[in-house]
Protein backbone atom coordinates (compact mmCIF):
# COMPACT_ATOMS: atom_id res chain seq x y z
CA UNK A 1 0.00 0.00 0.00
CA UNK A 2 3.06 2.28 -0.27
CA UNK A 3 2.65 3.38 -3.80
CA UNK A 4 -0.88 4.84 -3.06
CA UNK A 5 -1.24 8.85 -3.26
CA UNK A 6 -1.26 9.81 0.43
CA UNK A 7 -4.32 10.74 1.43
CA UNK A 8 -3.47 14.47 2.48
CA UNK A 9 -2.36 14.79 -1.25
CA UNK A 10 -5.88 13.47 -2.85
CA UNK A 11 -7.35 15.70 -0.62
CA UNK A 12 -6.21 18.77 -2.22
CA UNK A 13 -6.61 17.90 -5.24
CA UNK A 14 -10.19 17.02 -4.70
CA UNK A 15 -10.29 20.26 -2.53
CA UNK A 16 -8.87 22.68 -5.61
CA UNK A 17 -11.41 21.54 -7.79
CA UNK A 18 -14.41 21.80 -5.54
CA UNK A 19 -13.94 25.59 -3.97
CA UNK A 20 -11.14 25.00 -1.66
CA UNK A 21 -10.57 23.32 1.39
CA UNK A 22 -13.06 24.90 3.40
CA UNK A 23 -15.53 24.11 0.88
CA UNK A 24 -14.90 20.74 0.45
CA UNK A 25 -14.74 19.87 3.76
CA UNK A 26 -18.32 21.46 4.41
CA UNK A 27 -19.42 18.92 1.77
CA UNK A 28 -18.71 15.66 2.95
CA UNK A 29 -20.74 13.33 4.39
CA UNK A 30 -22.29 13.97 7.87
CA UNK A 31 -21.97 10.63 10.03
CA UNK A 32 -24.04 9.19 12.83
CA UNK A 33 -21.86 8.22 16.45
CA UNK A 34 -22.37 4.59 17.54
CA UNK A 35 -24.80 5.44 19.97
CA UNK A 36 -27.16 7.67 17.65
CA UNK A 37 -27.15 4.55 15.03
CA UNK A 38 -28.06 2.13 18.01
CA UNK A 39 -31.12 4.27 18.64
CA UNK A 40 -32.24 3.81 15.20
CA UNK A 41 -35.58 1.78 15.23
CA UNK A 42 -35.73 -1.18 13.37
CA UNK A 43 -38.73 -0.01 11.03
CA UNK A 44 -36.61 3.10 10.20
CA UNK A 45 -33.63 0.63 8.65
CA UNK A 46 -36.40 -1.08 6.87
CA UNK A 47 -37.81 2.22 5.24
CA UNK A 48 -34.53 2.69 4.45
CA UNK A 49 -33.39 -0.50 2.87
CA UNK A 50 -37.26 -0.85 1.06
CA UNK A 51 -36.90 3.05 -0.28
CA UNK A 52 -33.47 1.86 -2.11
CA UNK A 53 -35.02 -1.29 -3.35
CA UNK A 54 -37.90 0.48 -4.82
CA UNK A 55 -36.13 3.22 -6.43
CA UNK A 56 -33.56 0.42 -7.91
CA UNK A 57 -33.98 0.74 -12.03
CA UNK A 58 -36.92 3.66 -11.49
CA UNK A 59 -36.25 7.59 -11.85
CA UNK A 60 -36.00 7.92 -7.37
CA UNK A 61 -38.76 11.08 -8.03
CA UNK A 62 -41.29 8.03 -8.82
CA UNK A 63 -40.40 6.55 -5.49
CA UNK A 64 -40.14 9.69 -3.65
CA UNK A 65 -44.11 10.60 -5.12
CA UNK A 66 -45.44 7.55 -4.05
CA UNK A 67 -43.74 7.53 -0.91
CA UNK A 68 -46.20 8.55 1.79
CA UNK A 69 -48.81 5.94 0.12
CA UNK A 70 -45.97 3.64 0.02
CA UNK A 71 -45.70 3.78 4.08
CA UNK A 72 -49.45 3.71 4.54
CA UNK A 73 -49.86 0.63 2.56
CA UNK A 74 -47.15 -0.76 4.14
CA UNK A 75 -47.75 -0.92 7.78
CA UNK A 76 -45.33 1.97 8.56
CA UNK A 77 -42.78 -0.45 7.94
CA UNK A 78 -43.86 -1.81 11.31
CA UNK A 79 -41.41 -4.85 11.26
CA UNK A 80 -43.24 -7.22 12.81
CA UNK A 81 -46.30 -7.48 10.81
CA UNK A 82 -43.79 -6.86 7.84
CA UNK A 83 -42.35 -9.86 8.35
CA UNK A 84 -45.79 -12.00 8.40
CA UNK A 85 -46.80 -10.31 5.03
CA UNK A 86 -48.83 -13.61 3.72
CA UNK A 87 -49.60 -14.14 0.14
CA UNK A 88 -53.48 -12.33 0.34
CA UNK A 89 -51.38 -9.76 1.67
CA UNK A 90 -48.86 -9.53 -1.38
CA UNK A 91 -51.85 -10.39 -3.76
CA UNK A 92 -53.64 -7.08 -2.44
CA UNK A 93 -50.38 -4.91 -2.81
CA UNK A 94 -49.90 -5.78 -6.14
CA UNK A 95 -53.50 -4.43 -6.80
CA UNK A 96 -52.89 -1.09 -4.71
CA UNK A 97 -52.03 2.35 -6.90
CA UNK A 98 -50.05 3.62 -3.38
CA UNK A 99 -47.21 0.91 -4.28
CA UNK A 100 -44.61 0.15 -6.40
CA UNK A 101 -46.52 -2.56 -7.82
CA UNK A 102 -43.69 -5.28 -8.43
CA UNK A 103 -44.19 -8.70 -6.65
CA UNK A 104 -40.35 -9.47 -6.10
CA UNK A 105 -39.24 -5.96 -4.46
CA UNK A 106 -42.49 -6.03 -2.57
CA UNK A 107 -41.45 -9.57 -1.15
CA UNK A 108 -38.25 -8.08 0.07
CA UNK A 109 -39.94 -5.90 2.06
CA UNK A 110 -40.74 -9.27 3.86
CA UNK A 111 -37.40 -10.71 3.81
CA UNK A 112 -35.86 -7.78 5.05
CA UNK A 113 -38.42 -7.62 7.96
CA UNK A 114 -37.04 -11.34 9.13
CA UNK A 115 -34.05 -10.47 8.74
CA UNK A 116 -33.81 -7.06 11.07
CA UNK A 117 -36.09 -9.41 13.26
CA UNK A 118 -33.33 -11.57 13.60
CA UNK A 119 -30.72 -9.30 14.32
CA UNK A 120 -32.67 -7.76 16.81
CA UNK A 121 -32.90 -11.10 18.88
CA UNK A 122 -29.25 -11.64 18.34
CA UNK A 123 -27.94 -8.17 18.79
CA UNK A 124 -30.74 -6.50 20.75
CA UNK A 125 -31.59 -4.38 17.67
CA UNK A 126 -30.91 -4.27 14.15
CA UNK A 127 -29.04 -0.36 14.68
CA UNK A 128 -27.10 -1.93 17.49
CA UNK A 129 -25.51 -4.52 15.29
CA UNK A 130 -25.04 -2.14 12.31
CA UNK A 131 -23.76 0.73 14.87
CA UNK A 132 -20.89 -1.91 16.02
CA UNK A 133 -19.95 -3.25 13.15
CA UNK A 134 -16.61 -2.27 12.78
CA UNK A 135 -15.38 0.01 9.49
CA UNK A 136 -12.34 -1.30 8.58
CA UNK A 137 -13.86 -4.52 7.64
CA UNK A 138 -17.17 -2.87 5.79
CA UNK A 139 -17.14 -5.30 3.06
CA UNK A 140 -18.13 -7.93 5.62
CA UNK A 141 -21.05 -6.09 6.30
CA UNK A 142 -21.96 -6.13 2.79
CA UNK A 143 -21.47 -9.67 2.59
CA UNK A 144 -23.87 -10.30 5.66
CA UNK A 145 -26.54 -7.99 3.76
CA UNK A 146 -26.17 -9.66 0.84
CA UNK A 147 -26.58 -13.28 2.18
CA UNK A 148 -29.06 -12.74 4.89
CA UNK A 149 -31.04 -9.89 3.56
CA UNK A 150 -32.79 -9.16 -0.18
CA UNK A 151 -31.70 -7.29 -2.90
CA UNK A 152 -29.42 -5.35 -0.82
CA UNK A 153 -26.30 -6.19 -2.81
CA UNK A 154 -24.88 -3.87 -5.22
CA UNK A 155 -24.96 -0.48 -4.16
CA UNK A 156 -28.50 -0.86 -2.56
CA UNK A 157 -27.08 -1.93 0.65
CA UNK A 158 -24.27 0.73 1.16
CA UNK A 159 -26.72 3.50 -0.42
CA UNK A 160 -29.11 2.75 2.54
CA UNK A 161 -26.62 2.33 5.43
CA UNK A 162 -24.60 5.72 4.46
CA UNK A 163 -28.21 7.65 4.10
CA UNK A 164 -28.66 6.47 8.07
CA UNK A 165 -25.66 7.78 8.87
CA UNK A 166 -23.39 4.85 8.79
CA UNK A 167 -19.76 4.73 7.97
CA UNK A 168 -19.22 3.53 4.56
CA UNK A 169 -17.69 3.73 1.14
CA UNK A 170 -19.19 3.91 -1.99
CA UNK A 171 -18.18 2.43 -5.43
CA UNK A 172 -19.83 4.29 -8.18
CA UNK A 173 -17.90 5.39 -11.31
CA UNK A 174 -15.90 7.81 -10.29
CA UNK A 175 -14.60 6.15 -6.76
CA UNK A 176 -13.90 2.81 -9.21
CA UNK A 177 -11.96 5.06 -11.62
CA UNK A 178 -9.73 6.82 -8.84
CA UNK A 179 -8.77 3.27 -7.53
CA UNK A 180 -7.93 1.86 -11.28
CA UNK A 181 -5.95 4.71 -10.97
CA UNK A 182 -4.10 4.03 -7.78
CA UNK A 183 -3.82 0.21 -9.02
CA UNK A 184 -6.10 -0.74 -6.53
CA UNK A 185 -8.04 -2.86 -9.09
CA UNK A 186 -8.31 -3.24 -12.28
CA UNK A 187 -11.70 -2.95 -13.31
CA UNK A 188 -14.93 -1.77 -11.17
CA UNK A 189 -14.65 -3.90 -7.82
CA UNK A 190 -16.84 -6.93 -7.82
CA UNK A 191 -15.08 -10.54 -6.68
CA UNK A 192 -14.54 -11.23 -3.05
CA UNK A 193 -10.52 -10.75 -3.95
CA UNK A 194 -10.71 -7.35 -5.66
CA UNK A 195 -13.08 -6.12 -2.35
CA UNK A 196 -10.52 -7.54 0.14
CA UNK A 197 -8.09 -4.88 -2.16
CA UNK A 198 -10.49 -2.31 -1.80
CA UNK A 199 -11.06 -2.70 2.05
CA UNK A 200 -7.20 -2.65 1.87
CA UNK A 201 -6.52 0.55 0.85
CA UNK A 202 -9.50 2.28 2.51
CA UNK A 203 -7.91 1.42 5.64
CA UNK A 204 -4.43 2.49 4.66
CA UNK A 205 -6.26 5.85 3.86
CA UNK A 206 -8.20 5.78 7.13
CA UNK A 207 -5.35 4.79 9.30
CA UNK A 208 -2.90 7.86 7.28
CA UNK A 209 -5.74 10.58 7.78
CA UNK A 210 -7.63 9.65 10.40
CA UNK A 211 -10.48 9.93 8.32
CA UNK A 212 -14.19 7.91 7.69
CA UNK A 213 -14.47 5.68 5.01
CA UNK A 214 -17.32 8.21 3.74
CA UNK A 215 -15.07 10.84 3.71
CA UNK A 216 -12.06 9.37 2.09
CA UNK A 217 -14.58 7.77 -0.83
CA UNK A 218 -15.94 11.28 -1.38
CA UNK A 219 -12.27 12.60 -1.38
CA UNK A 220 -11.28 9.58 -4.56
CA UNK A 221 -14.64 10.39 -6.29
CA UNK A 222 -13.76 14.12 -6.30
CA UNK A 223 -9.93 13.51 -8.09
CA UNK A 224 -11.39 12.51 -11.02
CA UNK A 225 -12.03 14.72 -14.06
Amino acid sequence: MSDLTPFDELFAIAAGRKGGAEAFEASLPKLKPPKSLAKIPDDRWLAQFSKGIFQTGLNWSVVENKWPGIVDALWAFDVGRCAMMSDEDLDALLKDTRVIRHAAKLISVRDNAIFLKDLAVEHGSAGKFFAEWPADDFIGLLQVMKKRGSRLGGSTGAYALRHLGKDSFMLGGDVAKALIREGVVDKQPSSQRDMTKVQEAFNHWAAQSGRPLAHISRTLACTVE
